[in-house]
């Protein structure tokens, strides 16, 4: 984290501006390499399974199924003032896992494979953190 830096806020780079760039316009990208065509997540200058560096954003469905969750109802400064809240990994349909926060969703509807929607988060400060709500 960059000195100054939020606690509760990850702190873009050169290497990510492009991404947190999208998230702003909602839109939810993830890299994919131009030699082994792998996705990846989170995004990076190279491509984690074969190391190239020829890697491009692609935009993603927005489309996935809840992996797991957990529902946070104590938590410590910054975050202590946001419980309860649902901490989540989702699987996108395009074979990456992102870990997440889903919203509008009683916990006692939660369940394996539940299927979810990107949503965006603009906060005041300028960041877009995307977020997932359950399928309609």
């Amino acid at each position: 984290m960059a000195t100054g830096a939020a606690p509760d806020r990850p702190t873009p780079d050169g290497d990510t501006d492009a991404w947190w760039d999208a998230l702003r316009q909602h839109r939810l990208m993830f890299n994919r390499c131009q030699v082994c065509q792998r996705p990846s997540l989170y995004v990076r200058a190279f491509c984690p399974h074969c190391w190239s560096t020829d890697v491009i954003l692609e935009q993603a469905s927005g489309h996935g199924l809840l992996y797991t969750w957990s529902v946070v109802h104590q938590n410590a400064p910054p975050f202590a003032d946001r419980v309860p809240y649902v901490a989540a990994i989702v699987d996108l349909i395009e074979g990456l896992r992102l870990m997440t926060i889903i919203e509008d969703c009683p916990a006692t509807e939660l369940r394996d494979g539940l299927p979810v929607f990107v949503a965006f988060t603009d906060l005041p400060d300028g960041l877009t953190v995307p977020v997932f709500r359950p399928s309609s």
